[in-house]
Order: C-alpha cells, then structure tokens, then sequence
C-alpha cells in the first residue's frame, strides 16, 4: 500500500478562516465531565475497572448526519496512511466526534450546536515576556507558511485518530515576538464567548487554559492548525485555529486561541484549577502510566474498530526525547 505524505495533499482552500473540574463539583457533574474529556469512565463507574465505559467499539461515520460540511473530501488513493501505516480516521468522525465542553459535554452534539459559529474577525494576542508583543489577525496569520501534516491524536480516554493537519510550526509564531531571557513557560487561553457557547453554563474554571514549556512549543512537532483533510477547521474542531501536540494527550492542544502569553512560571491550567490530579501539566503519552482509573497501555483507533497498543509518546519519542532529561520519571507522564 502506497504511503500518501502529507504534503502530497492539495487543501481546497489555504485561509485561516479542551481539563480539570472544580473542586466540590457534585459527583454526578464530574462524571459527566469526565466523559466527555477527551468516552472516558461513566459517571459511578467501577474504579476496579479500569476500562469501564469506554467504548467498546469505534464510533461509525456513518452514525453522523451527512451534512454538506461532512461530505469526505477527495483524495488520490484510498485508505491513506500516515508514516506508521495508520490509516487516517474516517473525515465524519473527525469532524462528528468531539470534546469541546463549551458547547456541550457530549460529542456527538458538538457539531450541531457549534454551527454558525462566528470565527471572523479573529484575533489572538500575544505577549508576556516578550520584546515585541502583537496581536495577530486573520490576514496575519495567513503569512505563515501553511503545511500538510499527518499526525495521531492520542486521548486521555483512550482513543485515538490519525488526522491530515493544515498549519504552521508554533515557533514561527513565537519568533516574531521574540520571548525574552525570563520566558519559562507558554500559557495558552481559549475563546470565551456566553453568547455562542452554550456549555459556558457549567460551573467549570472558565477560561480553557493550557500550556508548555517554552522548548516544548519551540519543538518543530507542535503545530497551530487552521485545517485539517485539505479544508478549513471547522469550529468543532477549534476554528479558526487552534494548537496540536501530538505527543500528548488531546486535552493539552487546545481549540480556538485567542490569547498566548510567555511566562516565567508554570501556567495554571484548566485542568489544574480543580485539583485532584488526574490530568497533570505534562501529559506525555505512555502506556506504562495508567490513569488513576483506567489504563493507558492500548486504545480505540476511530473508525477501525479495533484497539491497538499504545505507543510510547505516541510514536514521537525519538523526536522528543532530547526535550526530557529524565524519561524515566513519572512527572514527565503525568
């Protein structure tokens, strides 16, 4: 079977057109919560059971409504891969299975409830420790170079797809701004927005915060996406752009940016502002780390139907392994 590169893909069109709980949540909520990271443990689901309510089978594309916007778009040969032979996940289940809790804890209405999300004008600010701080519009964002990626998604929850990305390198990014001497750490925030949102309701630590390190967003593997499978992202999928760091875990690379700051300190994130524990800043894919309630050493692979071992920062380990002194350590997992 021929092996389709990613940048032998021709994007229809170039154009730039999430997590933690607070504590004392009820039980219930949390649960439900949870399930909607990233098919997860249902809410009282055994803690014995590792693997209880995740899905035992891979969500069928063809279970989403067709829509003009989820018609798979051509491609020279079908099924294509990415580098390890994985075949890319089903266009309807990329864009028909998905977390994004400010709309709704449930994937599957995601989609419906973020159409005529209004992604234009956009603008993401950024700052902090830099020498140049910008803010950054459409039409700016449209000078990056825009390449083809075909890069695997891992979630906490584990499942995973193997999606062909639109996007530049962060670093490109960061470099125009040029982060000073102090700048530890890169703390990224998410879209909030009470009219379009309807999942802002819930009593979550609004806004969706995540970060890196400053040599983790400067690695040439993470990416600011503006598409994937040659189209533009669609808001579901974080439009207009939104981060992808494919060794970790999903609710690191988080959607719809409008604000990067370079800081000193370790950012809190969205996930942390609860406490408890169970998503930790790092987040690197390892299967030898279980979650405190599942394991992480297999996963779902979306539109396969089967479940397959997890890889070791998801298959990117010799690429960022010089960014980890110690691999052995738990912190670096967790």
């Amino acid at each position: 079977m021929k092996k389709i590169r990613p940048s032998e893909i021709t994007p229809e069109h170039v154009y730039l057109s999430r997590r933690r709980f607070m504590t004392g949540t009820a039980k219930l909520l949390a649960g439900a919560a949870l399930l909607a990271a990233c098919g997860g443990v249902a809410p009282g689901a055994p803690e014995d059971e590792p693997t209880a309510g995740l899905p035992t089978q891979a969500p069928d594309a063809t279970a989403f409504p067709p829509s003009e916007d989820a018609v798979e778009p051509a491609t020279s040969e079908a099924p294509q891969t990415d580098e390890l032979g994985n075949v890319w996940t089903p266009y309807q289940s990329v864009v028909g299975y998905n977390n994004y809790y400010e709309f709704s804890l449930l994937k599957d209405e995601v989609a419906e409830l973020s159409k005529g999300f209004v992604t234009s004008p956009w603008t993401v600010e950024v700052g902090g420790l830099v020498s140049n701080p910008r803010t950054f519009d459409l039409d700016d964002l449209q000078a990056f170079e825009v390449e083809e990626r075909v890069t695997r998604m891992r979630c906490v929850e584990a499942w995973s797809m193997v999606i062909p990305w639109l996007g530049f390198p962060l670093s490109r990014l960061l470099k125009e701004v040029e982060p000073t001497s102090k700048a530890k750490y890169v703390r990224f925030e998410t879209v909030l927005d009470e009219l379009q949102m309807p999942g802002l309701n819930q009593p979550f630590p609004w806004p969706y915060v995540e970060g890196l390190r400053l040599d983790e967003a400067m690695h040439d593997l993470t990416l600011l996406s503006t598409g994937l499978y040659g189209r533009d992202l669609r808001p579901q999928n974080g439009a207009p752009i939104r981060l992808v760091v494919p060794w970790k875990y999903g609710f690191k690379s988080l959607k719809s940016i409008v604000k990067i700051d370079l800081v000193e300190e370790m950012p809190t994130t969205f996930w942390a502002a609860g406490g408890g524990g169970e998503y930790g800043f790092w987040a690197n894919v390892n299967p030898e780390v279980s979650h405190p309630r599942w394991s992480q050493a297999t996963e779902r692979l979306l539109g396969e139907n089967q479940r397959v071992p997890t890889l070791f920062m998801n298959g990117y380990a010799e690429e960022v392994a010089e960014l980890y002194d110690d691999l052995g350590s738990r912190e670096w997992y967790y």
